[in-house]
C-alpha cells in the first residue's frame, strides 16, 4: 500500500506535531508539508510543483480560515481528497465544509481513529467521498 502524500493545515504546533506522529505511525501517511494559515496553504496547494494525495484542514487558523483553503482546493484543476479535522465539527460546520468540497469532516476530540481508517481506505484505492461514507 502506497503512503498518502498528505498536506496538513493546522495552526497549533502541538496538535500538528501529534497529528503527524499519529498518522505516520498508524496510517499509510507521509506528510509532505504543513501550514498554519490560509495564505501559506493556498500558495503551496496551487503551486504546480506541489504533489499530494490528501489535504487535512482545520477550520480556525492563525490567519484566514480553513474554509478559504477548501475553496482553493476545490478550484484545483485535478480533484484532490480534502478532509476537515476540527474541534468545531457542528452540523452547520459539517454542512458548510461539504458544500465547499470537503470529502469528510472529522471531530478532533473523538474521530481521529475514523480519520486513520479513512486514510487506509484511500491508500487502498477507495475514492475520497465514498471511502467511509
Amino acid at each position: 500500500m502506497q503512503a498518502l502524500k498528505t498536506y496538513i493545515v493546522e495552526d497549533s504546533q502541538v496538535i500538528r506535531d501529534d497529528l503527524i506522529a499519529t498518522l505516520e505511525e498508524l496510517g499509510p501517511v507521509e506528510v509532505v508539508g504543513t501550514a498554519e494559515d490560509e495564505s501559506t496553504a493556498v500558495q503551496w496547494l496551487t503551486r504546480p510543483s506541489s504533489r499530494f494525495d490528501l489535504v487535512i484542514v482545520d477550520i480556525f487558523l492563525k490567519g484566514g480560515s480553513g474554509l478559504g483553503v477548501l475553496r482553493a482546493a476545490s478550484a484545483l484543476p485535478q480533484r484532490r481528497n480534502v478532509v476537515v479535522l476540527s474541534n468545531y465539527a457542528t452540523e452547520d460546520i459539517r454542512r458548510k465544509c461539504l458544500e465547499l468540497g470537503a470529502d469528510r469532516v472529522f471531530d478532533k476530540s473523538n474521530e481521529i481513529e475514523a480519520l486513520i481508517v479513512y486514510c487506509g481506505r484511500l491508500a487502498a484505492g477507495e475514492t475520497g467521498h465514498g471511502a467511509l461514507a
